[in-house]
């Protein structure tokens, strides 16, 4: 393990745990060409867009991890990538919501990255990014069974970085989203306790395989036979679940990763007698959405933090 790095400053105002938030921000407040460029790449995501996109926020100030404890590369199981790094308030104070981020990359990519955890951390929780293991050499449901590890890694250790065990939200995106939608609705992953988290946060996720889907990291975390599809999707377990949900996709989502997203909130609606919390990221792409955390058009930031507070 390596020993955590403190960095002095400020952490600004805090209230009842979490920073104080204005009314959300929209992607005009972000420089007219970032909203323009996206427009003209569309609903498709491939490694350009992302190039692309990445390269656009690049010079845009966004959560800086400048007066935060940054501890990396925490192991919580025996594979090279079951590592984590943890995101807390340089300040002590009382036991903290803890953020548990797990990133995208169709299945067979993708690294840790320090927006979000660091966004929850400069606003009263303690953030966390994981990776896991990565397909085809660990299909389903090697990537379910890694958040659920994560999950019992931070029970344990919550406390020692000043956050709350009790209260641990659990957010996916894209194929993160995926992993911990499995996680978080399938009883078969669960530990004899439960899944042990308060809420959780879904955005763009590929949430119910079908033998109409070909894509080729899909395949290769799913399988390629048709009659496991269902009960490898996490949309078949909705129903045995009763967390609590904040769902997010982007207008420029391409229709596989943003209709999954709609399907899963109408699917709670009727589950449940109403309907979770569920946005829209107006201009954004598959990963702007995410990119745009903690930076003048924070609307996707002030909803997690609105989520997190009404979890108390």
């Amino acid at each position: 393990m390596k020993a955590a790095r403190r960095v002095a400053a400020p952490l600004g105002l805090l209230l009842s745990g979490l920073a104080a938030v204005p009314a959300a921000a929209q992607i005009d407040r972000l420089p007219p060409d970032v909203g323009t460029r996206i427009a003209e790449m569309g609903a498709r995501f491939d490694g350009d867009v992302l190039a692309a996109t990445r390269a656009l926020f690049a010079p845009i100030p966004n959560a800086s991890t400048e007066g935060l404890t940054v501890t990396k590369d925490q192991s919580y199981g025996p594979d090279p990538r079951h590592l984590l790094d943890v995101y807390s308030p340089a300040s002590p104070g009382a036991p903290r919501p803890v953020l548990v981020f797990v990133h995208g990359g169709g299945f067979v990519r993708g690294e840790r990255e320090a927006n979000i955890p660091a966004y929850a951390a400069r606003n009263g929780m303690v953030g966390i990014t994981i990776t896991y293991r990565l397909a085809p050499a660990n299909p389903w449901p090697a990537g379910a069974q890694d958040v659920g590890a994560a999950i019992a890694w931070v029970r344990a250790n919550a406390a020692r970085f000043g956050g709350d065990p009790a209260r641990i939200v659990l957010m996916g995106h894209s194929a993160g989203a995926t992993h911990a939608a499995s996680y978080a609705f399938d009883p078969a992953l669960h530990p004899a306790e439960g899944p042990s988290i308060a809420g959780l946060i879904l955005g763009s996720g590929f949430l119910k395989m079908t033998v109409e889907d070909k894509a080729p990291g899909n395949v290769a975390y799913f399988g390629s036979d048709p009659a496991q599809y269902a009960a490898r999707s996490p949309m078949t377990h909705l129903g045995q679940s009763r967390l609590p949900m904040l769902l997010f996709n982007a207008e420029y989502d391409p229709a596989f990763l943003g209709a999954p997203t709609m399907e899963l909130a109408t699917g709670a609606c009727w589950r449940d007698g109403k309907c979770p919390r569920t946005i829209q990221m107006r201009g954004h792409n598959h990963v702007s959405e995410i990119f745009a955390v903690g930076t003048a058009d924070d609307q996707l930031g002030q909803e997690i933090l609105r989520f997190v507070r009404e979890l108390r």
